[in-house]
């Protein structure tokens, strides 16, 4: 799903004093009372038809015990593909988000996750999953950002559509008014005229429903709610989506201290998949700054699950199974390993070394595991005997402090030096091989945030003129 700035607000006119919001001539002294009294009178009927009307309908039980009128409402032609009951067994539909240009690796991880029907979308991947799967990819996905749950689907037209499509979707089988709530809207070409409103119609209807089930709404927290709702509208279609995740996956437990541009996890994790590195090869990261790049694969090459440390929204919603959530949280534990790495990541940072060797702590990691260590990559030899993979995010743009020379500086001690090796750099400088004197055999588009980047890999041929 992706995200779409909030365009302008709708606004309502103000009626006028001399004119009523009806449209109707105003009257005064003995016709504007007997005009009261009709009114009044006309009211009253209504009423009284509408009374008898609801005599004549049977009342309904529904299966939790409450007791309502059945109204009419109009309805929406929905999707019915999303059953509507949670359990360990039946499939729903799923979407999980990711960076752009992360797509085919993130259909690859759910596929081997062993997930049903994966398939690419933009920015994500639609799958089908019980709630047992679900569980397991917020556990173990390294590329998602989020698992959305899907809850309904409809064709809408009008804001007040929306509404209505949450009002009719059962959010008391996952969270009540004991809840905090929070609701995000995003779009990609609707034509509704203000995301805000939207947002808005779409807590409004979901608080009708909790209300008007269980006496009354949940508050709202924008910050650390216990369950969030996503909107997503498209040309002709919205979406309803609840949120098993929380905090947004990349954000896996470790990292407090960040360097000047870190990498998010996921996309770290996605450009080591991209560079086709594989546990075991030697690993290098010249431009390390808090280590990222190399703690994620460290977590890789052990085995390490990137949720078995941090919570989850699903473990705050009704009927959460707990001993399920810890069984499947103590294989992903006990299926770590523990052996020595050879991964090595030098920056000309002190302060960056400082934070990469406390955030591998707080990873679980040991310095044999990484050796983090102040150097310059332009005066930097191989850290190994064997041929490895270099894969790193060095500074570019307001980051390129080091002076105009630096890319062919390290171009040169690279050529030298590293015959042999995989070289993958990620950057938005798309002159970046020119100014590398370098060859790239292969370009991937991917984007660090709003940045679209690319990804060059280059291969070190043993002679390559400096």
């Amino acid at each position: 799903m992706a995200s779409s700035k909030t365009r302008s607000t709708l606004t309502l006119k103000p009626t006028t004093d001399d004119k009523p919001a009806d449209g109707s001539r105003r009257r005064s002294g003995a016709r504007a009372r007997r005009a009261l009294v009709q009114d009044r009178e006309r009211q009253k009927s209504k009423r009284q038809k509408q009374h008898a009307r609801n005599a004549q309908t049977p009342r309904q039980t529904r299966p939790d015990g409450y007791s309502t009128t059945p109204r009419r409402p109009r309805r929406l032609s929905t999707d019915p593909g999303t059953p509507a009951v949670r359990d360990t067994e039946t499939l729903q539909a799923v979407f999980a988000p990711c960076p752009r240009g992360l797509e085919t690796i993130l259909e690859h991880e759910l596929s081997g996750l062993g997930l049903q029907e994966v398939r690419r979308g933009r920015a994500g991947c639609h799958f089908k999953a019980n709630w047992t799967d679900i569980m397991r990819v917020n556990l173990h996905s390294r590329i998602a950002t989020r698992v959305l749950m899907q809850t309904a689907r409809a064709r809408v037209s009008h804001e007040d559509d929306i509404l209505e499509l949450a009002q009719q979707t059962p959010w008391e089988q996952w969270f009540g008014p004991e809840h905090t709530l929070r609701v995000d809207t995003s779009a990609v070409d609707s034509p509704m005229t203000s995301l805000q409103y939207c947002n808005l119609r779409a807590k409004d209807g979901v608080c009708d429903r909790l209300r008007e089930r269980e006496g009354r709404r949940p508050d709202i927290d924008t910050v650390r709610p216990d369950a969030r709702v996503h909107l997503f509208l498209d040309k002709t279609t919205a979406t309803l989506y609840l949120d098993t995740t929380g905090e947004s996956l990349f954000k896996r437990g470790w990292r407090w201290d960040k360097g000047e541009a870190p990498l998010r996890e996921n996309l770290a994790a996605g450009l080591l998949a991209l560079s086709g590195w594989q546990p075991g090869t030697p690993l290098l990261d010249p431009f390390c700054g808090s280590g990222t790049l190399l703690i994620e694969a460290a977590w890789i090459a052990l085995g390490m699950a990137p949720g078995r440390q941090r919570p989850f929204a699903f473990q705050r919603l009704r009927d959460h199974d707990e001993s399920a959530w810890e069984a499947l949280r103590q294989q992903a534990l006990d299926a770590v390993q523990d052996q020595p790495l050879s991964m090595v990541g030098i920056d000309t940072d002190t302060q960056a070394i400082t934070a990469a060797k406390r955030n591998l702590q707080r990873a679980g990691l040991k310095p044999e595991h990484i050796h983090f260590e102040q150097a310059d990559a332009r005066t930097f030899h191989p850290p190994f005997e064997q041929p490895g993979t270099i894969v790193t995010n060095p500074p570019y743009g307001e980051r390129l402090d080091s002076g105009p020379d630096l890319w062919t500086e390290w171009a040169s001690q690279l050529k030298r030096h590293y015959a042999g090796w995989e070289l993958y750099v990620i950057s938005n400088d798309l002159d970046l091989p020119r100014a590398m004197r370098l060859r790239p055999h292969r370009r991937y588009p991917v984007y660090n945030g709003a940045l679209d980047c690319r990804l060059f890999g280059f291969e070190m041929v043993a002679g390559s003129p400096t």
